[in-house]
């Protein structure tokens, strides 16, 4: 059920045109992985939940905190309408750009040491999960992009033009968030190693 789970809340992202819905459901998604590790109950499963849980928490708050910065200037959360802002905001579509590569678990990300330990997991207890799990992040894969394209890539709106630029209390929230994320791969034995 939980792997059903992670299905439809990625199949629901797909189709979402609220930014601020879309990583919800993207939360969602995350956690139905984490629930199927600990339903299994294994060593590496727990470790894959702990670490998927920390870092997904990082991670989210991170693309929450990216959505309320173009809120606070588009004043909308609608996809179709805040497009472009790369060109007004190349820095912050690099904090886009890299809370999205981390959401979907590119490697050297602590995301993906989470995802690998819960899906091996899942293998070991029941071979046709690799499917489920694969197709699952598959879907992430396409949501992630869609959301970094939808809100970075596309021709300028004359309504934007005149936005207020990015502060550095911005800049040091992202910092914060992606920062401890990329540390962690480098010592992953302080939330990984608790119950191997």
């Amino acid at each position: 059920l939980a792997l059903w789970g992670i299905l439809m809340t990625s199949s629901i992202c797909l189709r979402q045109t609220d930014l601020k819905a879309l990583i919800a459901y993207s939360s969602v998604s995350h956690m139905g992985l984490v629930t199927a590790a600990i339903i299994v109950q294994t060593p590496w499963g727990l470790t894959g939940a702990m670490t998927l849980m920390i870092a997904h928490g990082l991670t989210s708050s991170a693309l929450f905190a990216l959505a309320n910065t173009n809120y606070q200037r588009t004043h909308t959360p609608t996809l179709l309408l805040v497009r472009s802002l790369q060109l007004i905001f190349p820095l912050m579509s690099t904090w886009w750009l890299l809370t999205n590569l981390t959401n979907m678990a590119m490697p050297p990300t602590i995301n993906l040491l989470g995802e690998l330990f819960i899906i091996s997991t899942l293998f070991n207890w029941s071979s046709p999960t690799i499917v489920i799990t694969g197709i699952g992040t598959l879907i992430t894969a396409t949501y992630s992009l869609y959301m970094f394209l939808m809100t970075q890539r596309g021709s300028i709106s004359t309504q934007f033009r005149l936005l207020s630029p990015t502060h550095t209390r911005e800049h040091l929230i992202l910092i914060l968030h992606l920062l401890p994320l990329g540390l962690l791969i480098m010592k992953p034995a302080l939330i990984s190693g608790l119950f191997t």
